[in-house]
């Protein structure tokens, strides 16, 4: 989102510029001088212009190096990467034909810088230098112009079509803080013109723009160009544009992908050193300018070549390192209380805050209104810049106060009731008795023997209480009327014996027998017919 905002601005700056720039080889620098002192805020739009070109290209660098740690190439997002990297691209090339169109003596050695290395190119290199610079400085200006105006934006407009789809959200205050960003920016640094190129005068000691000074430091070892010029920017575009089929691990943590974050971090440090290269030129004015510019080869590439193991090898230890940390903190965040930070601000304050942004965004126009009619220009752009920034903190608070006011505020909480003490009753122990303690064994005496409870057995039928078996006669006498078969009880002609000792007849029924080998037990003669027989020797004479 960042960088398509600064794409607008660019936009917006770059169409208020076309009114009175000359794309002509003798008034292109003059136009730009014009615009720049004459113009009335001209000078803030061309800051405007300028740094927002540098903003862009490094929000497209920041952008590609955020989605490689973060693994967001994965997932079916490889078309996103690859439009990416050729946009980031596209982005480069869009900057260096605009610094070029002014036509001073540094986009003088960035153009013949650009047209040796066309030149270089094996087959198509003489075409395409044609196609792109002309036949003369007349023609390039111009065609410079048009990529630069025409053709670049469009190309750059059909990648974002395909880039940005489902990211592109616009922020109210994100646009007004990085707006104000390339303000304050160009007021603290406000970009100078340089001095006009003169094909008669020699041009003096130049650098081209960050983004190509590491470029320049290979081109710098008087190698041969296509290799150093075209041949190593080529095969890091190409890798770029490999990662996402080359990076095989299934996790998107860059501590969890070691290899492919080790290899990132290696590239940016050379990136780093190179820069860094390219813009160091020996002071000494002592020294002949064709020395002073040339950077011995066998020492930059040794350097190179020693930083990638090196590089590589602190980098996965230090990863290693920070992911044991991590599943450390963890589980010591896992034990602990979870905490959650936050800020709630009352409606008096969100009013103080709001009435102080005010009065503070007050006093920053008066001050740049002030430092516009002095002439004071890079203060009054830097004011204007603060004023984007104040501006985005008070839409914010707004914002948040608004959102608060939507919120349904919160229940009281519980009122503790306190309850009375009950009072417990006390317990009575009950006292233990102490134990008796054992006797001591005597010897040649045994310990008693525990008694064996003996469970009776079950008496035979028919077997008296003396042990002596029912006589003969007492067995058996049949009842009248059914002399064959025994009766049933309570019916007539029922024989009934009982050897039980207890046990009597049952007098109910008349012509029932009864017989008892009981010696307590006797017959009843109350009942007519029925007749009993005792095996007691006492009882038979009654």
């Amino acid at each position: 989102m960042l960088t398509f905002i600064v794409f607008v601005i660019l936009g917006v700056s770059g169409a208020l510029l076309m009114f009175y720039y000359e794309p002509i080889l003798d008034r292109a620098w003059d136009s730009v001088e014009f615009i720049n002192d004459e113009v009335p805020f001209g000078f803030h739009i061309r800051n405007i212009h300028y740094h927002g070109s540098n903003a862009m290209v490094l929000l497209a660098i920041l952008h590609m190096y955020y989605q490689y740690f973060s693994g967001r190439y994965k997932i079916r997002n490889e078309i996103l990467w690859v439009t990416g990297v050729i946009l980031g691209t596209v982005t480069i090339l869009e900057a260096f034909t605009g610094y070029d169109i002014i036509f001073s003596e540094r986009a003088e050695l960035a153009i013949s810088i650009a047209a040796s290395l066309t030149n270089s190119i094996p087959v198509m290199g003489p075409t395409i230098r044609d196609a792109m610079f002309g036949s003369g400085f007349h023609d390039f200006v111009l065609r410079f112009y048009a990529q630069h105006v025409f053709i670049l934006p469009l190309v750059m407009l059909g990648l974002m079509a395909v880039h940005f789809p489902r990211f592109l959200v616009f922020d109210v205050p994100m646009i007004m803080a990085i707006s104000g960003a390339i303000l304050i920016t160009g007021g603290v640094f406000p970009i100078d013109l340089g001095f006009k190129f003169e094909p008669t005068v020699p041009p003096g000691i130049t650098v081209p723009e960050w983004y190509l000074t590491g470029l320049y430091a290979f081109l710098r070892t008087q190698y041969d160009k296509f290799v150093t010029g075209v041949l190593w920017p080529g095969i890091f575009i190409a890798s770029l544009l490999l990662i996402p089929f080359l990076d095989r691990y299934k996790k998107f943590s860059w501590k969890d992908r070691p290899i492919v974050t080790s290899f990132g971090i290696v590239g940016i440090a050379q990136i780093i050193v190179t820069t860094y290269w390219g813009f160091y030129i020996p002071p000494d004015v002592n020294i002949p300018l064709v020395e002073r510019l040339v950077i011995d080869p066998i020492f930059l590439y040794l350097t190179m070549i020693l930083l990638v193991p090196l590089g590589f090898g602190f980098s996965y230890m230090m990863i290693l390192m920070a992911r044991e940390s991590e599943r450390k903190a963890k589980l010591n965040k896992a034990k602990g209380p979870k905490k959650v930070a936050t800020i709630d601000l009352s409606d008096k304050w969100i009013n103080w805050v709001i009435v102080a942004l005010i009065a503070f965004l007050v006093f920053l126009n008066i001050a740049a209104y002030n430092a516009s009619i002095t002439g004071f220009q890079n203060l009054s752009l830097f004011w204007v810049g603060l004023i984007l920034f104040v501006f985005a903190a008070f839409f914010h608070v707004y914002r948040y106060a608004m959102g608060k006011s939507r919120e349904t505020p919160a229940a009281p909480p519980p009122v503790p009731v306190e309850r009375p003490k009950e009072i417990a009753e006390p317990v009575a122990e009950t006292p233990k008795l102490p134990e008796k303690a054992a006797e001591p064994p005597v010897a040649g005496k045994e310990p008693p023997k525990e008694l064996i409870a003996e469970v009776p057995k079950a008496k035979p039928a028919g077997v008296a209480g003396t042990g002596a078996a029912a006589p003969e006669s007492a067995k058996t006498a049949p009842g009248p009327g059914t002399p064959d078969a025994p009766g049933t009880p309570d019916a007539p002609g029922k024989i009934s014996a009982d050897a039980g000792p207890g046990n009597q007849g049952t007098p109910d029924s008349p012509g029932k027998v009864s017989a008892d080998a009981g010696s307590k037990n006797q017959g009843t003669p109350d009942v007519p017919g029925k007749v009993e027989a005792d095996a007691n020797p006492e009882n038979r004479g009654k």
